[in-house]
């Protein structure tokens, strides 16, 4: 057979491409399909691969080809503080997959900056701060102010996503980019953020359920208001120091207060009959966090906070709840999405209205428009239906 055609590449490109992905070279090699010799021979400079063994790799790395024949190898991001204390993760190891994602997310910033800049102009500059000093309460108001998010529509949205599909859109509208990461296991990452301005963003985990994607949304809304952007697991319990301990405290309980109002939780009538420190049924919990478009465990964190309940009963309660959460996450079946949907929920509303909007004014060719939102061509008027109306 043939020997194929040897791929010029410089040997440190294979070495940093692996590394930066994640990979012990055996388990890049077995993935590419190659003798883990022979892909320490190549990253030696001992012989080449072939282009198509260098097309394996490249997909094995999440890279593409034109990376391979760079000069030297390109200086990644800068490695994001690392909030997550969750049970048999230790913070600072990421996934192949987790770091795929944190390296799309900065390509995905990097690309809206340049659409911005090429079609729409400036790029709206995110104004909302917050301080450690101030008071969560008063930073939830600020942050449902800010964001044009009124009591009385809030109550009207229905279903698992419209308030998950509304809370992005007025993210979006503020000037904040909102993607989700499609391959990551909920125990690993259930949001991340990128604080640098203009244009920084928040990816929530697409396996997660919506309505805990909607708190880690504002969670990270949080951290990048602090301008303490990074992974975050968004649990108090577990050891770390004290500073970021300080920060998930504080970024849960503005979270919760932009959720659910203080005021308001205490004018509900289900909590006007409940006078006092109190235990609460599973329904009526239930219907709280529907009525907010939030989780259970929210309203019940907000109860004990405006103290209608008791420090054991929400002890016990946040136990039972967590434990029907991983059990539904067990469950929870891979639903199939169209590629269309998937594009524009992974990529999220904004990113592809620049996109679309960047290919009708001929800045951009329609190949363009397959390769930043990953998907065929044959998908761009679903596409264009969903986010432009047409």
């Amino acid at each position: 057979m043939a020997k194929g055609i040897e791929a010029l590449v410089r040997p440190e490109l294979l070495v940093w491409a692996r590394r930066s992905a994640g990979y012990e070279i055996e388990v890049a090699a077995k993935k590419a399909q190659v003798k883990p010799d022979q892909l320490e021979h190549w990253e030696r400079g001992e012989g080449r691969p072939s282009i198509p063994q260098l097309r394996k790799l490249g997909k094995v790395y999440k890279r593409s080809l034109a990376v391979f024949y760079l000069p030297h190898p390109p200086e990644d991001f800068q490695p994001m503080r690392d909030f997550r204390r969750l049970p048999g993760q230790i913070a600072g190891i990421q996934s192949p997959q987790l770091r795929f994602e944190i390296r799309r997310a900065h390509s995905r910033r990097e690309l809206a900056l340049d659409l911005y800049e090429s079609v729409e102009g400036p790029p709206p500059q995110f104004a909302l701060r917050a301080a450690l000093a101030d008071d969560p309460e008063d930073v939830g108001e600020y942050i449902r102010a800010a964001l044009g998010v009124r009591y009385d529509e809030q109550i009207t949205w229905t279903g698992l996503y419209e308030p998950f599909n509304r809370w992005r859109a007025a993210l979006e509208r503020a000037g904040l980019l909102v993607f989700q990461a499609v391959d990551i296991d909920v125990l690993e990452m259930r949001g991340f953020s990128i604080s640098d301005t203009p244009l920084p963003a928040i990816v929530v985990n697409i396996k997660d359920s919506p309505r805990g994607r909607t708190f880690t949304m504002l969670h990270e809304l949080c951290h990048i208001m602090l301008r303490e952007a990074g992974l975050c697991d968004i649990y108090e319990e577990f050891d770390r120091p004290p500073q970021e301990q300080r920060v998930e405290v504080f970024c849960n309980w503005v979270a919760g207060a932009a959720l659910v109002p203080r005021q308001r939780l205490l004018e509900e009538y289900l909590v006007r009959s409940r006078q006092g420190r109190t235990e609460w049924p599973d329904e009526e919990i239930g219907a709280l966090a529907a009525r907010y478009g939030t989780s259970r465990e929210v309203v019940l964190r907000r109860l004990l906070m405006c103290d209608r309940t008791t420090e054991a009963f929400y002890r016990r309660k946040r136990e039972q709840f967590q434990e029907e959460y991983e059990d539904q996450l067990e469950q929870r079946a891979e639903g199939f999405a169209p590629p269309h949907t998937m594009a524009v929920s992974s990529a999220g509303p904004l990113l592809v209205q620049l996109i679309l909007n960047s290919y009708h004014q001929g800045q951009i060719t329609a190949s363009d428009v397959s390769d930043f939102l990953e998907v065929r061509l044959k998908h761009l008027s679903k596409i264009e239906a969903a986010v432009l109306g047409r």
